[in-house]
């Protein structure tokens, strides 16, 4: 069974920097993009970033380019969302998800297994 456990979230400043984590278990790892989603008080979904199965790609919505990196270690079977400079508009509950198969997928449906989340807070 699909297990995504998040880890790495809290209270930071505007300026800020924060490193997520997500362990996964209970499929290939290696096999699977893997995608960071947030959602934030009354908001959708949105996906952050993405990865490829094998790392060669990734994708970032607009707003967070230049401040967050996506990267997974597939011998530990974990992915990771760095992110710098967080703004307060960056407050959300970040959640990593399985892809379908080995390319990115754009769309919250196609991920078809999710972690808990874990809470990002950025306030002076």
């Amino acid at each position: 069974q699909d297990r995504l456990v998040e880890s790495g979230g809290g209270l930071v400043q505007p300026g800020g920097s924060l490193r997520l984590s997500c362990a996964a278990s209970g499929f290939n790892f290696d096999l699977y993009s893997m995608g960071w989603f947030r959602r934030a008080p009354g908001k959708a979904s949105e996906l952050v970033a993405a990865i490829t199965s094998n790392a060669d790609n990734s994708y970032y919505t607009d707003s967070v380019k230049g401040r967050f990196t996506i990267a997974r270690d597939n011998d530990l079977n974990t992915l990771y969302l760095e992110m710098k400079d967080l703004k307060p508009e960056d407050r959300a509950l970040y959640s990593c998800a399985k892809g379908q198969g080995q390319v990115c997928s754009l769309t919250p449906h196609s991920y078809p297994a999710w972690g808990q989340g874990t809470q990002v807070t950025v306030t002076s």
